[in-house]
């Protein structure tokens, strides 16, 4: 038998272009739905499929998933096929006939945004008045029915100031939490994005979570943008040790419409192929697909990474964040090591 070398550990389904928010950190600039999405069945199609070149999870995600009549079918065909199922959701259409549904399938876990400890910060950067109570209300609803359940915070200039209070709010309830940098892309604007030196304040305030509270506790993590490198800080990112972008290596994402990329944080100047033009094992197992990344070389690198002894395996950090900041890629510049160095 021989092995894979690479196979889509985890995968990203955008069911929806179609939000009931205008958030003002959106990468994907949501609100309407694509003029042609997929059905049902073609959604069932990339399952199985996806179950057939190894999948193990799948996120489901938007613009908001539960907007989809059909979200709960997709949900459970994932299960079917022998893969487990994440739900981000910004809360709003939680109720009581979710929560049913949800219990049905048994997620590995819902995620609910929430972007400020205060109704003035959340609200704000959601655009949603009343958003702040009903994400509240809906994390309550959640651990109440024992659904795992996480929160995601994405930082901007607006809602770094509420870290400490968002902690406060969920400490010692079993809600795990994820935090991220939003960068300019969608509707970000690039002066609400936070400086190095907040970014790296947040690395410090994550490190300091961890060490002050059990992860029973308070089970915080930071999202593929935080590293890399540190000398002074412990690992504060969600993988136990950062190997490089790993759009095209473990990680897939597929579109509203059909698209297929390597993360669907990467702009769609990364788009790689569609589903209705082409199976997806065939893009997934193409030689040039994220041969960016599969045939990484050091001399890929740019910027301040150019030269960075780590590069070979940090492949210049996140490539969404590298190319939204620099035009370039492999050169993320919200590098823990960079930031100490400098």
């Amino acid at each position: 038998m021989v092995l894979k070398k690479y196979v889509p550990y985890a995968t990203l389904y955008e069911l929806t272009l179609k939000c009931n928010m205008r958030c003002l950190h959106c990468g994907s600039s949501a609100g309407l739905e694509r003029k042609k999405e997929l059905t049902t069945q073609e959604w069932k199609k990339v399952t199985k499929e996806l179950s057939e070149l190894g999948g193990k999870y799948v996120t489901l995600l938007g613009g908001e998933p539960f907007l989809r009549k059909d979200w709960f079918e997709i949900s459970k065909d994932i299960i079917d096929n022998s893969m487990e199922v994440t739900i981000i959701s910004n809360g709003m259409l939680i109720n009581e006939r979710i929560i049913e549904k949800l219990r049905k399938i048994d997620p590995y876990a819902i995620a609910i945004s929430l972007d400020g400890a205060r109704p003035e910060t959340h609200d704000q950067i959601r655009q949603v008045k009343g958003s702040f109570k009903k994400c509240l209300e809906s994390l309550s609803m959640l651990r109440k029915a024992e659904i795992n359940t996480s929160i995601v915070t994405t930082l901007n200039k607006i809602n770094f100031k509420d870290l400490p209070r968002i902690s406060d709010i969920i400490l010692n309830k079993g809600i795990a939490w994820q935090i991220q940098i939003a960068v300019p892309m969608g509707r970000f604007s690039q002066n609400l994005m936070i400086s190095k030196e907040e970014f790296y304040s947040a690395g410090i305030f994550i490190a300091s979570c961890r060490q002050k509270y059990s992860i029973e506790q308070l089970p915080v993590m930071g999202a593929h943008c935080f590293g890399y490198k540190s000398k002074k800080l412990p690992n504060v990112n969600l993988v136990p040790v950062w190997q490089g972008c790993q759009a095209g290596v473990t990680l897939l994402a597929v579109q509203s419409n059909g698209n297929v990329k390597g993360c669907l944080s990467l702009s769609d100047d990364f788009i790689e192929g569609n589903i209705l033009n082409t199976s997806l094992k065939k893009i997934w197992d193409s030689s040039d697909f994220c041969k960016y990344n599969r045939n990484f070389a050091k001399s890929q690198l740019n910027g301040e990474c150019k030269d960075c002894k780590y590069g070979k395996k940090c492949k210049g950090g996140c490539m969404s964040i590298s190319t939204a900041l620099t035009g370039e890629r492999n050169a993320d510049p919200y590098c823990f090591k960079l930031i100490e160095e400098n």
